[in-house]
């Protein structure tokens, strides 16, 4: 574990305080750690669970082996000096003990689904995990304790959304994850159940723009497998130039 995995860990809870919305481009490897970091305004890594599990040739849903992806979490965090939080699922059919291993790789900070577990069981998890990180001296860690009511389709997302949140944060998470196609109106009645600065959301196609979240009271913005998919359509993009007798494009940015 880093020397400083505590101190960054209090730096990474003091940007989901921040009135200033934290944004979150996430990574999935050591040269889109690298890349994000080096760019101007990047206060801090996020990993991609599925991202790093498509890198490995898994497919989304825990089928990476734990070890595999804390490696990868471990690698991340030595390409940059910025804290990082992990994506860590469910948590691999130990929660606290998979946030200990992502700590003992220098990780500050974890996603954590509940998957609609009953809500009793999910409330322990998170405590669970919160314990386990101020026995391992991270007592800031900064645990976004996602509820998966909108993308798991619950009867009434909103109001599950609503009362999973209230309870993660009484179990200790500082915020939590509310992922999913979020209008205004949802995000500020999750903004007044949850307090400003505890709601965190994806940046998908049509959610409102960074500085609107912001002046809504939103924590932080992520964006998931989004940046990986970028990237790979660049990709595509390069190969359908070349097989059309182009080239590589103007503009296109070292590696240092």
């Amino acid at each position: 574990m880093r020397t400083d995995t505590a101190a960054a860990a209090t730096t990474l809870l003091r940007l989901h305080t921040d009135p200033a919305i934290l944004t979150v481009v996430n990574v999935w490897d050591s040269i889109s750690a690298k890349v994000v970091t080096d760019l101007p305004g990047t206060k801090a890594l996020a990993t991609a669970s599925h991202s790093i599990a498509a890198s490995r040739g898994y497919e989304d849903g825990e089928n990476i082996p734990v070890e595999e992806m804390v490696e990868e979490v471990r690698r991340i965090v030595a390409a940059t000096h910025l804290p990082v939080t992990a994506d860590l699922e469910g948590g691999y059919g130990d929660a606290a003990a998979t946030v200990r291993a992502a700590i003992a790789a220098g990780a500050v900070g974890a996603n954590l689904e509940d998957q609609l577990k009953p809500l009793d069981e999910a409330a322990a998890q998170v405590e669970a995990v919160m314990a386990a990180a101020a026995d391992a001296g991270v007592p800031d860690f900064v645990l976004n304790a996602r509820t998966d009511a909108f993308v798991r389709g619950a009867a009434d997302p909103l109001a599950e959304a609503v009362t999973r949140g209230r309870a993660y944060l009484e179990a200790g998470a500082p915020v939590v994850f509310v992922p999913g196609p979020l209008d205004e109106e949802q995000i500020g009645t999750l903004v007044d159940a949850f307090g400003p600065q505890r709601l965190t959301v994806i940046g998908l196609p049509g959610v409102p723009s960074p500085s609107r979240l912001q002046e809504l009271g939103v924590a932080r913005v992520s964006y998931g497998p989004l940046s990986q998919r970028v990237a790979l359509t660049a990709l595509a993009e390069l190969v359908e130039a070349v097989h059309a007798d182009g080239g590589v494009p103007e503009g296109t940015r070292p590696l240092n």
